[in-house]
């Protein structure tokens, strides 16, 4: 299962907004560092097209597509060399595929700010320095090592010490790995080195209202959200849940968006299967083709793959059964080099 780790400074709302995600109560007290350990929980990615598939499977269960968000202790100016819990949690969120950065927008007089200001900007860019500064001092390393390999003459030695190397100079400018124009075989080169800046970002910028203005970057993908007022609407009964949301004039909870958008940052769809057993929502990468999907079920299924009977999900509910789907035409046959598009209800040949 895919990970996203939640970081920002001390105090911005991070384990408020784990808790509110996952219900599970870790603490959240007004100080600096109270996350000790990483919390882990798994989330339910929201999808009513799961639903609509089940009223007519009525399968005897419903499992949705889940992503795990980590909470991480606050990180603070120094971190790369120590300062805080410093490289203890730069470590946790290298085992993460991606970062969402809580951004404190908020004013609130009783809750301390370790910068002492409100400047959502400023206090983005201190945590992306730190995962730079990180990545400098891994890449700086790995740049002395391969420089030296290059004696032997070896070409891919070279061009390796070449890609570190222009890394290296790139974040020594303070530029973020993950801007750097790479090719995909130059992103697999360097994805031993674990580099924090090359992960994909998700901003949340925790505010009092949906309507505040802060600047951050126009090119950042960024989930405002008030953080508290989620909690509040999370901690009552599901059924009032909708109803107070209404009152509000929402269509839906903030927290729904962002575990949909940190499921598109991944660069993540879902296929669906569904029958009388059980409709499901399975996680598969974005072009995944259809052996790729039939192994998310089992990876056994990747060699034995003969064939899919795939249904697009609108079809699926306009025909009103598997059945009448075939009946009407809708329902293709698809080999090997089918790329699995998001919504597809698929039944895969295998053989065992």
């Amino acid at each position: 299962m895919l990970s996203i780790g939640i970081v920002g400074l001390p105090n911005v709302g991070k384990s408020t907004l784990f808790n509110t995600l996952t219900c599970n109560q870790v603490p959240a007290e007004n100080y600096p560092f109270c996350t000790i350990e990483p919390n882990i929980g798994i989330v339910e990615v929201p999808d009513e097209r799961l639903q609509k598939i089940a009223a007519i499977s009525k399968p005897a269960k419903i499992i949705p597509a889940a992503i795990e968000f980590v909470d991480i202790a606050g990180l603070v100016k120094g971190a790369n060399e120590g300062q805080g819990l410093g490289n203890k949690f730069l470590s946790h969120i290298r085992e993460c595929d991606a970062i969402c950065e809580v951004v404190r927008g908020f004013h609130n007089k009783n809750i301390i700010h370790v910068e002492d200001k409100i400047d959502p900007k400023a206090d983005k860019d201190t945590i992306n320095l730190e995962l730079i500064l990180a990545d400098l001092a891994t890449v700086t390393k790995r740049h002395e090592k391969a420089s030296k390999e290059t004696k032997t003459g070896d070409k891919k030695a070279i061009a390796y010490a070449e890609l570190i190397g222009r890394v290296k100079t790139a974040l020594e400018q303070e530029t973020a790995v993950r801007d750097l124009a790479l090719t995909e075989e130059e992103k697999l080169a360097l994805k031993d080195l674990s580099l924090l800046s090359a992960k994909p970002i998700i901003y949340v910028l925790n505010v009092d209202k949906p309507e505040d203005e802060h600047v951050l970057n126009p090119n950042d993908k960024v989930v405002k959200l008030n953080i508290k007022l989620e909690n509040e609407i999370a901690s009552l009964p599901a059924e009032e849940q909708a109803e107070y949301q209404k009152e509000l004039g929402m269509s839906e909870s903030g927290l729904s968006k962002l575990i949909r958008a940190s499921y598109e940052l991944l660069g993540l769809i879902s296929f669906f299967t569904t029958g009388a057993d059980e409709s499901r929502a399975w996680t598969i990468k974005n072009g995944a083709k259809a052996p790729e999907a039939a192994g998310a079920i089992h990876t056994d299924f990747i060699k034995g793959f003969i064939r899919a009977e795939v249904v697009s999900t609108e079809d699926f509910l306009r025909a009103g059964s598997e059945q009448k789907a075939k009946e009407l035409g809708l329902m293709r046959i698809e080999g090997k080099e089918y790329a699995v598009q998001d919504g597809d209800i698929c039944n895969f040949l295998i053989n065992r």
